[in-house]
């Protein structure tokens, strides 16, 4: 590797081609379309998450562009997100008061220790831990938080002063703030169907600002997002916890890199999709977490791809990260000099964004669709979602019930191998004898097929079938075991090969094996399993196909094909 390949290895951003005129008009435009969306998005989700809302602004500058710079996906939109902001409140709630100094501090700790994880995971090419959390437990994660989202925001859209419990007794209501919220969703709505590539939100944020001051709505005691700090966020370390503490926020900050992560990779995989390239998995995990520790520095919470900002990105038509660096710009903008402009603008009016922004999410056919493809795994999501519910505020016993089961059902299958008999079938291929009633390859041959690797899971499986087939079938002096699916034998499945073949020679049985793969023959030669290729072949019997193989077990019948 020359030093350019090396550098470019830790810089991801060097090997960016030169952008020109036309390239960084139209990335213009795609990261003003982003940013002022970002902009009022990073407020809400900020509230969502009990922090000072300028943090929503800060997690929407630097982590964005560290992001960018260090990850191998450079089309996506890294800040803040629902699901991130919902785990980090519902992670410290009951550890300190939201928006307090030590909700603060544990919010920016949180964002440190997931961004540290992140990077070792990358560093040490650990993505593929990520592929654990199987799709109908994130359906069932993520359609649970959803509804809690929507649930937590349902007060401020309507105006409601208290929390939802209180429309039982004696509601107290704000009717300006009831028009704000549900007309800001409705025409963000109407906007998403009709005006797609309109900045409707940041019009809506301006326009409902204005509306605010010339009303009076703060004056009459309306809930208005208030004074946002100007300037630059300071960059320092948090103050520091004590162990119990920090063991507080381990598990946490495990399932916010988890979920975090897998936001990131619904994103990515449809940006490189679209882009022909290879998603580099490690490589973003760097940079996702290196965006979480730049947002924890900052004095923010943690950061994640958002799935709707980075479709919008694509939408508008960036190609390269240059776009995010110019939303970035205008971001750096607003915090310098227009966050005045955001006094007036009323809390519901911010929560109708995060619904606007999370409704999508709800998607109830979801359930039904992997129920009509994989039952026991709608199980699972089902599982999931309902305990999501039931142990919110700590949303990670869901996500920890669904991959356990995940692993659980697919440790069951790599324990119960499919084995099937083979036959003949008419149209010339080798199919299950029993399920298609095909007749037998010869009268005294027992020919089958193990779908699965031959290893210590799926081992005593291949021995239990022939042992339980010889003894009710004593007649049987020949077994062709069809071994092309089979691409990986371990030292288990060597030492039951060897059971076999040694068990099978002393009755006078003929094994044969046809279409072995070589990584498995080389493996079986090394451990003296196998004859060497120029040895008599005596009781057992090497086929290269499975054409030779029954030219072998058939010899009068050569009219079939395979």
């Amino acid at each position: 590797m020359n030093r350019r390949a090396r550098l470019q290895r830790w810089f991801p951003f060097l090997a960016w081609p030169r952008p020109d005129r036309s390239t960084l008009v139209g990335e213009l435009w795609a990261g003003l379309t982003v940013g002022m969306m970002v902009i009022p998005q990073g407020v809400a989700y900020a509230a969502l998450a009990g922090m000072p809302l300028v943090t929503g602004i800060y997690a929407s500058m630097l982590p964005a562009l560290v992001a960018v710079l260090w990850s191998s996906s450079t089309r996506l939109s890294v800040g803040p997100t629902a699901l991130s902001a919902l785990l980090v409140g519902s992670a410290l709630l009951g550890m300190a008061e939201p928006g307090s100094a030590q909700w603060v501090t544990l919010a920016v700790w949180l964002a440190l220790l997931s961004g540290l994880l992140q990077i070792v995971l990358g560093l040490g090419r650990f993505g593929w831990l990520m592929n654990l959390v199987s799709a109908p437990v994130l359906t069932g994660f993520t359609q649970a938080a959803a509804i809690l989202i929507l649930l937590s925001q349902l007060p401020a859209l309507i105006g409601l002063d208290g929390s939802l419990g209180s429309l039982l007794q004696q509601p107290h209501i704000n009717a300006q703030a009831m028009a704000f919220g549900l007309g800001a969703l409705l025409v963000l709505a109407l906007g998403k169907r009709w005006f797609p590539r309109f900045p409707v939100l940041m019009a809506l944020v301006v326009a409902c600002a204005l509306l605010s001051e010339v009303l009076g709505f703060a004056r009459a005691g309306g809930a208005v997002v208030g004074t946002l700090p100007a300037g630059l966020p300071a960059v320092q370390l948090p103050a520091a916890l004590s162990w119990s503490q920090f063991g507080d926020l381990a598990l946490p900050a495990m399932v916010l890199t988890l979920i975090s992560f897998l936001e990131t990779a619904s994103s990515a995989k449809v940006d490189n999709q679209r882009g022909g390239t290879r998603w580099n998995e490690n490589q973003d995990l760097i940079g996702q977490g290196l965006a979480k520790i730049a947002s924890g520095l900052c004095g923010a919470f943690p950061t994640s791809s958002s799935f709707s900002r980075s479709a919008i990105n694509l939408y508008a038509g960036a190609k390269t990260g240059w776009a995010t660096i110019f939303s970035v710009l205008l971001v750096l903008l607003v915090l310098l000099w227009l966050t005045p402009a955001l006094y007036h603008l009323p809390q519901a009016v911010l929560a109708a964004v995060v619904v606007a922004a999370v409704s999508s999410l709800v998607q109830p056919a979801e359930l039904r669709r992997i129920w009509r493809a994989a039952p026991v795994e709608a199980i699972t999501c089902a599982t999931t979602f309902v305990l999501t519910l039931a142990t919110a505020p700590r949303l990670y016993w869901g996500v920890l019930a669904g991959l356990l089961m995940g692993l659980s059902h697919f440790l069951y299958h790599r324990l119960h191998p499919r084995i099937i008999e083979i036959g003949l079938h008419p149209d010339g291929s080798l199919r299950d004898r029993h399920l298609w009633n095909l007749p037998l390859l010869a009268p005294d041959l027992y020919a089958l097929r193990m779908d699965a690797e031959l290893d210590f899971a799926s081992a005593s499986s291949l021995e239990r079938a022939i042992m339980e087939h010889l003894a009710l079938h004593p007649e049987v002096r020949q077994i062709c075991l069809f071994a092309q699916p089979i691409n990986r034998i371990d030292a288990t499945g060597v030492e039951t090969f060897g059971k076999l073949r040694h068990m099978l020679a002393q009755r006078g049985t003929t094994l044969h094996l046809s279409g072995m793969k070589l990584p498995v023959e080389s493996v079986l030669r090394r451990a003296g399993e196998l004859p060497a290729a120029t040895a008599p072949q005596g009781l057992l019997r090497l086929h290269r196909t499975d054409h030779e193989a029954l030219l072998a077990l058939q010899p009068t019948h050569e009219d079939f094909t395979i």
